[in-house]
């Protein structure tokens, strides 16, 4: 069975003769996946009325583990936001009840943004369903063409992140 992308290299087959196929059929392919799963997320958070960036606020809390806890610069830091952009988007979330931000009891200048039940909740429903949404992409392979899969794509992850 044969997908777009057949089309798609057998046009420039015809106008770069020096291009590689297989190396073209690889990375046009791992392009439109990355264009679907993102696809799928956003409508999966429009669902929710989730927008992408709080998911991305309640992930970095909830990656934390127990307390699910951090100072609003530790977040910042992470999510690569400035202390400013990240404050005015906390103050939304806070009005949600997805997160807390209160007060250390030692030293009251400090601050830390909490995830509450209610952004747990909310983490916890959208990653289900993303969860769902790529098991069902998933299925066209067997357990083992998704183990090997997943190897080669470490080995070109680390390849990339090593250059």
């Amino acid at each position: 069975m044969e997908d777009d992308v057949e089309e798609h290299i057998e046009a420039w087959e015809r106008e770069l003769p020096w291009l590689d196929p297989v190396k073209e059929a690889i990375f046009v392919r791992l392009a439109i996946l990355a264009r679907h799963t993102q696809q799928l997320r956003r409508d999966t958070l429009a669902e929710d009325g989730l927008p992408h960036w709080q998911f991305k606020i309640l992930m970095k809390l909830r990656r934390l583990g127990p307390p699910y806890a951090a100072s609003p610069s530790q977040l910042a830091d992470v999510l690569g936001l400035t202390r400013g952009a990240l404050s005015a988007r906390l103050a939304p979330m806070e009005e949600a009840g997805l997160i807390d931000r209160t007060s250390d009891t030692a030293d009251r200048r400090r601050v830390h943004v909490r995830l509450t039940e209610a952004g747990s909740a909310a983490f916890e429903q959208q990653a289900g369903r993303e969860d769902r949404d790529e098991s069902v992409l998933l299925e066209a392979l067997t357990v083992d063409e998704r183990q090997t899969l997943a190897e080669l794509l470490r080995r070109l992850v680390l390849a990339a992140e090593t250059r």
